[in-house]
């Protein structure tokens, strides 16, 4: 029997109450449900993953396709999937909290909201702007009465603005606006790790994986980790090399290491009989 989404939310936030877990990153149906089968409790979807999978680049996609991305994601598994939301789709806080609750109905059991812009020349949200849109995502989200768990991005170190005091004072100011848990991808160094988890307080914080175990973000105090779309990388840099094989060799040796596909069959099959 599907499990409805209000068990979903549930068990996302208590995932967040104590430990470290790994939320992977599927880019489509298929793979969310091979994922969900190796035991993950959650998941998240990844921006870039969907993005090449419709021959478009990361940060390319409409909302629409995202909102469509979604339910079939949380269609397609039993566990909970925070959505890689993007800017809101919006750069004014009413149009983000609209979108925030049209994710919220596509059956998510968190999102995220970043303070990214899409433009180079000021890659970042003003700051009392940025602010202003996770309190408006914070107050969508809880007029739905859904229990949606908010997650708040700031993205300084992938666009260009490395700064560790601004990535810190944006995270306490979005933390303040009533984000559940905190995120900033791009930092690296334990240094960076540790201010960041410090500046959280009781926050959960999510980090994406530079290389880092388990054990290695856990010991820091990382509550959540993300690939983002590096399971996408994965999967498209061996279909890459396959194809390349074919084409400029005209062998076949990269069929070896393909799933079989009895086993593919036989996953999907316990879905659908499921």
């Amino acid at each position: 029997m599907p499990v409805s989404a209000t068990d979903k939310r549930t068990a996302f936030r208590k995932l967040h109450e104590s430990g470290c877990f790994v939320i992977p990153n599927p880019w489509d149906a298929g793979s969310a449900v091979l994922l969900q089968s190796l035991g993950f409790k959650a998941l998240a979807s990844s921006s870039a993953g969907m993005a090449w999978s419709m021959a478009k680049p990361d940060n390319k996609v409409e909302r629409d396709d995202v909102l469509a991305h979604l339910r079939a994601l949380t269609a397609a598994t039993d566990i909970p999937v925070n959505a890689d939301y993007e800017n809101g789709f919006a750069d004014d806080p009413d149009g983000v909290a609209a979108n925030v609750v049209r994710a919220v109905e596509a059956g998510v059991a968190g999102l995220s909201i970043e303070d990214s812009t899409g433009n180079k020349a000021a890659p970042l949200y003003d700051f009392d702007l940025a602010v202003k849109r996770i309190a408006a995502a914070r107050a969508a989200i809880d007029k739905t009465n859904s229990g949606v768990l908010l997650t708040a991005r700031t993205e300084g170190f992938f666009v260009g603005r490395p700064d560790l005091d601004e990535t810190v004072k944006r995270l306490k100011a979005f933390a303040a606006a009533g984000a559940d848990v905190l995120y900033a991808p791009g930092i690296k160094e334990d240094a960076q790790i540790q201010a960041v988890v410090q500046a959280a307080g009781s926050k959960p914080v999510n980090m994406l994986t530079m290389g880092q175990s388990v054990a290695d973000l856990a010991r820091l105090g990382v509550r959540r980790i993300s690939v983002g779309g590096s399971l996408a990388r994965v999967a498209w840099g061996e279909f890459i090399r396959t194809a390349k094989e074919i084409a400029a060799e005209g062998t076949f040796e990269h069929f070896k290491q393909g799933a079989p596909g009895a086993e593919l069959n036989r996953l999907f099959t316990q879905r659908l009989n499921s």
